[in-house]
């Protein structure tokens, strides 16, 4: 295998990079600017713009991958909605190039997508469930699934994931696991929502199932995420009762005090079993991680 990863800057992109590393694939760190991932040797990373096609296509040429992991996308819900020019050039346009230049070299391509492609109205959601986005960040994210779902059919996977958190080095946003602990450890005083729910997601075990499907040569849609859904509050509670800090400055919320421009799903979730049968996927707990940020 030859990975190329793009989006190498990102959380995700790390955990790939360092697990490749570790396993001594062949690969190639990508993304836009410089490397800030001081744990990426620079020899094998290189900036490319996925909203410039000339570019991926000298990238391609000079490194030729086999497979390609596009953890790269713009995730900012509310950016999303608010610039959806710019949203549609990096969720919707750059994925028309890269998947042009998988098909060219006859190279697997690995979309990262989410679970808000779905509208929350039932959660648990399996792989066969209909898309139905309320938003413009999830209808960028359902287009780009279709434009890769193009491709032949051994030669692209989609990889649909939540909320996901870890640390990393120099990352431009941080998490609701990583905020949160850190708030809690400072005494803050927090309105969370409650009628929001997720399955929070390890960075390290989203990681391990993108290599996982390209080394097994997988293809097609996979849930990729945390064991258990719960609400945003019962995320804050948990971590607040397994680090032993009070909860007295954290108040209950709902969504229609946040007055966020996009819409959220109200509870999504996945059904793992395709994950653990096809995979192997196994997903650590809340619990489990939280020594491990």
């Amino acid at each position: 295998m030859r990975i190329l990863v793009t989006g190498s800057n990102g959380l995700l992109g790390q955990k790939i990079v360092a697990q490749l590393m570790s396993a001594n694939v062949d690969f190639l760190a990508t993304s836009l600017g410089k490397n800030r991932n001081k744990n990426c040797p620079s020899n094998v990373y290189t900036e490319m713009d996925i909203s410039n096609e000339r570019m991926i296509s000298e990238v391609f040429e000079s490194f030729q991958p086999t497979h390609v992991i596009h953890t790269a996308a713009m995730t900012n819900v509310d950016t999303c909605e608010l610039q959806p020019e710019n949203c549609r050039s990096i969720n919707i346009t750059a994925v028309k190039f890269l998947a042009k230049a998988c098909l060219k070299a006859n190279c697997h391509f690995q979309l990262l997508s989410t679970d808000f492609v779905f509208d929350g109205s039932k959660g648990n959601y399996s792989e066969d469930d209909i898309p139905n986005p309320l938003s413009e960040y999830a209808r960028s994210k359902v287009e780009a699934e279709e434009i890769t779902k193009q491709l032949p059919t051994q030669l692209f996977s989609i990889v649909r994931t939540i909320i996901v958190y870890g640390t990393g080095e120099n990352l431009s946003r941080s998490n609701i696991v990583v905020w949160a602990k850190e708030a809690l450890h400072k005494g803050q005083e927090l309105a969370i929502i409650d009628d929001q729910f997720r399955a929070p997601t390890w960075a390290d075990d989203l990681a391990w199932a993108c290599i996982r499907i390209c080394e097994l040569n997988e293809n097609g849609i996979f849930h990729i995420a945390g064991p258990e859904t719960m609400s945003i509050f019962e995320i804050v509670e948990r971590i607040a009762q397994y680090y032993h800090l009070p909860m007295n400055q954290v108040k209950r919320t709902d969504s229609s005090t946040l007055n966020q421009p996009a819409k959220r799903p109200p509870k999504t979730g996945f059904n793992l079993s395709k994950a653990r049968r096809v995979l192997g996927y196994y997903p650590k707990k809340l619990e489990e991680t939280l020594d491990l940020l």
